[in-house]
């Protein structure tokens, strides 16, 4: 039975758990902090360093923020950052990470077969039900965004940083910041004013909202976005690790 390590990466934290082929996890999910600054070498180390206080696997799937082409970083959001989300871009950092092939960095790395996508392709792979089009946004640090038709997976939207208002991204208005600043039932309110403006650009079958803050929407705004928009568990990311490998883009 062929078994998957599956590695989440967020803003705030890297975590991984050993999955078998039925999803069901083989060992106990691990957390770490993600360090910063985090050149691409110290992140390949990291999650070598995190597989190895797991059990050996056969495969590995890494979901990880920003567009990623083929394995490849096009453009990563907090990692070219000096201290983390919302701190100041470092130059060399982002171009180290432009045009990275963590892909084959990771495979040299563990030396076993590796897929790279974004995090929330990899979350979206453990919830779609494979039928009509499915949107998952995850909600978290900032917005991760994956679009699915029948299952198979859409090119990539960094939805994440396009203008939503005054001047915001979608990322900064509804992300783990403005929540904190806002306090959960103004946040939820303006989480579901995203999920009303989005309704009529994807017509999606069905809305999956995850990530580590979907869990804190109001179910007063939840009830009113209908029964087409779904809370998932963050969970996903890990457990989607094993299907990624069926709907992977390339």
């Amino acid at each position: 039975m062929a078994t998957t390590l599956a590695i989440d990466c967020g803003g705030g934290g890297i975590k991984g758990s050993v999955l078998d082929e039925a999803g069901t996890m083989r060992a106990r999910p691990l957390r770490v902090p993600t360090p910063y600054p985090l050149p691409p070498s110290l992140f390949v180390k990291t999650l070598l360093d995190l597989g190895g206080q797991l059990p050996a696997a056969d495969r590995v799937t890494v979901g990880m923020p920003g567009m990623i082409r083929h394995g490849v970083v096009v453009a990563t959001p907090h990692y070219i950052t000096r201290a983390g989300p919302r701190t100041k871009v470092d130059p060399e950092l982002a171009a180290e990470w432009a045009g990275f092939d963590v892909r084959t960095a990771l495979a040299d790395a563990f030396g076993s077969p590796v897929l790279v996508l974004n995090d929330a392709e990899v979350h979206g792979a453990g919830v779609v039900a494979g039928t009509g089009l499915e949107l998952v946004l995850t909600l978290g640090t900032g917005l991760g965004c994956a679009l699915f038709d029948g299952g198979h997976l859409a090119p990539h939207l960094e939805l994440s940083q396009a203008p939503v208002r005054w001047g915001m991204s979608y990322d900064t208005y509804i992300g783990e910041p403005e929540r904190r600043r806002l306090g959960d039932a103004f946040w939820s309110r303006r989480v579901r004013n995203v999920v009303e403006g989005l309704r009529p650009v994807f017509l999606w079958d069905r809305l999956y909202l995850g990530g580590g803050n979907s869990r804190l929407i109001r179910p007063e705004q939840l009830a009113r976005m209908g029964d087409d928009v779904v809370v998932v568990p963050n969970t996903a990311g890990i457990i989607g690790g094993v299907r990624a490998w069926a709907i992977r883009a390339g």
